[in-house]
């Protein structure tokens, strides 16, 4: 192929950081611009032509993929950059304060002064301990620090000296009773697998070994397991579906890319009990016929990422990955962990597919169906981490036992994430039919002297619930009923101090900046949106028949769930809460 390159050369560092790309192919191309960007601070134009001749692949495509991510810089920055949280639940713990101390300190946002620049960044994924600040320096090796939460005073501290290395605290579980997905979380070493195992580990899949391909996947289907990303698609259709496609190789990809704001859950787990996920993959791709599996994992969760690489590591060594795992002949898969770099849609099943070969991280247009041609073309199971952590539950306790602990559409024990103005923010699990008033509860309520003015469920792409409907039963199909969504498990909090218009505000300008602008719908309505609701604002004008124009059209006529649920929340503010008016 002539690709034309660039005349600009690369840096000695460059080279060394692309030299271990040398023989790889287009799927390479994000994990090398990462390999760039951590080493240096930014992705020069020679950097950019030396990846393009390493891995075969035209300058233009690379620039699109290199600028489609918010973690990359294409012009020169300083190695040191404080990603600071402006997203939802840091907006109404704080975040504000502390981006206007960095800026009479350090200067205005994405201005270099003295070797280090700071940013706002869209949710870190750390809103139990909101605001957050994200610190990375560019070197070999790369370092982050995590401020949360953060103050004006720690993130002015961290813009002028070099990263402590800090991951941030583990994470903590408030709840002590009644526990199954979180019961190893705070308890075991997530680092051991031997304790892993003195904890349970490993005798699900050697329970699935037993049984065999097809009972696993019915066993699957019978506990009724829906996955838990937002979608709620029965986990076993999807499985069985996949396992059938005579196509081959299969993919299994887990996304671990929880971008929506408000939600951690996934990082919890992936901190806490990294080697279930490991399992619960390697279960899956049993099922399935897979011998190789993808974790497409935040490029913000640097402790998610460490924990997660030595849980593989130590799998591979001791025989529960590779070849022949756990001694059963024939059986071989592996996984890679391919690292986000900043972009919401990627959480969306066909732009991770694009992400890892190498390509702009935008959605496919379905069909055809991942299950047919998914990773690579070929029949491809996506899954989140939580619903996967699911399947060991299943198979050591038995469908109906699952089964019997909720409700007969709503089946298992549920995460979500409480943030906002709430006493005690954390991941709670609870059995689904819990109502939101005893979640609520759980976390303490909002602080002494506050009353609640609503609640945000399912994040940004969610809706809101009045005081008064806190009674609704946390269900797929209460929710539902009650138009409203679960979503991926957020439960984002707001008291009678929370600034609505400015959060809806924020709501919009985060659909604007993460449309991947592929369709005319969402490029241009998710922009209409966020000046219309600038409008209202500034000159309380009545803007709302131009946001359900917009928003209807954006529902309707969108590619894929970005823009199809842009206009929820805005919507649900407006006719439940009577925002903007």
């Amino acid at each position: 192929m002539d690709l034309k390159l660039l005349d600009a050369i690369a840096s000695h560092e460059e080279r060394e950081a692309v030299a271990g790309f040398a023989g790889g192919g287009r799927d390479q191309l994000l994990p090398a611009l990462h390999a760039v960007n951590d080493r240096v601070g930014w992705i020069s134009q020679g950097a950019l032509s030396l990846i393009c001749e390493t891995l075969d692949v035209p300058p233009a495509d690379a620039y699109g993929v290199a600028s489609f991510y918010s973690l990359f810089a294409l012009a020169e920055r300083p190695e040191r950059v404080v990603h600071v949280c402006t997203d939802l639940a840091c907006r109404v713990n704080g975040a504000d304060t502390v981006c206007d101390v960095l800026t009479e300190h350090v200067g205005a946002a994405g201005k270099a002064r003295g070797g280090v620049t700071w940013l706002r960044s869209p949710c870190l994924g750390v809103c139990e301990r909101a605001p957050a600040a994200l610190t990375f320096q560019a070197g070999d090796p790369a370092t982050t620090e995590l401020l949360a939460p953060a103050t004006g005073a720690s993130a002015v501290l961290a813009a002028g000296r070099a990263p402590s290395v800090s991951e941030g605290a583990p994470p903590v579980i408030h709840q002590k009773d009644g526990l199954r997905l979180l019961r190893r979380v705070g308890v075991v070493d997530p680092s051991s697998l031997d304790d892993y195992r003195a904890a349970g580990g490993y005798a699900a899949l050697r329970n699935a070994l037993r049984m065999g391909k097809a009972a696993v996947i019915r066993e699957v289907t019978d506990s009724g397991l829906l996955g838990r990303g937002g979608a709620a698609f029965p986990t076993g259709r999807k499985w069985a579906a996949t396992a059938a496609q005579p196509a081959g190789p299969h993919y299994l990809v887990c996304n671990a890319d929880e971008s929506e704001p408000g939600t951690f859950k996934d990082r919890v787990l992936l901190e806490g009990d990294p080697f279930a996920l490991v399992e619960s993959m390697t279960i899956a791709a049993y099922a399935i016929g897979a011998t190789r599996g993808f974790v497409y994992l935040r490029g913000e969760y640097p402790r998610a990422l460490r924990l997660l690489r030595n849980a593989l590591d130590v799998c591979r060594e001791r025989g529960f990955l590779g070849a022949d795992i756990m001694g059963h002949q024939g059986f071989s898969f592996d996984i890679e962990i391919r690292r986000g770099a900043g972009a919401y849609i990627c959480g969306e099943e066909t732009a991770i597919f694009n992400s890892i070969e190498g390509f702009r991280g935008e959605p496919r247009t379905k069909p055809p169906f991942p299950v047919e041609q998914g990773l690579f073309s070929k029949p491809t199971v996506v899954n989140n981490v939580e619903t996967l952590v699911n399947v060991p539950l299943i198979l050591t306790e038995g469908a109906v036992a699952y089964r019997s602990l909720s409700t007969e559409a709503s089946a298992g024990p549920k995460l979500f994430c409480l943030s906002g103005n709430v006493e005690r923010p954390g991941v709670y699990e609870v059995p689904f039919g819990t109502s939101l008033r005893e979640l609520l509860a759980m976390a303490g309520g909002v602080a002494e002297g506050r009353t609640l003015r609503a609640i945000l469920l399912g994040g940004a792409a969610g809706g809101f619930v009045r005081p008064d409907e806190l009674d609704l039963p946390l269900t797929f199909e209460d929710a539902r009923a009650a138009k409203t969504t679960l979503g991926s498990g957020v439960v984002l909090v707001l008291d009678d101090l929370a600034d609505l218009g400015g959060f809806l505000l924020r709501i919009a300008e985060f659909f604007r900046d993460e449309s991947c602008g592929q369709c005319v719908p969402c490029r241009i309505g998710t922009v209409r949106q966020e000046e219309a609701i600038r409008r209202v604002l500034a000159a309380k004008s009545d803007e709302r028949p131009l946001l359900r124009e917009v928003g209807g059209v954006m529902r309707d006529s969108s590619i894929c769930g970005l823009g199809q649920t842009a206009w929820n929340a805005i919507e649900s503010a407006i006719d439940r809460l009577g925002a903007l008016q």
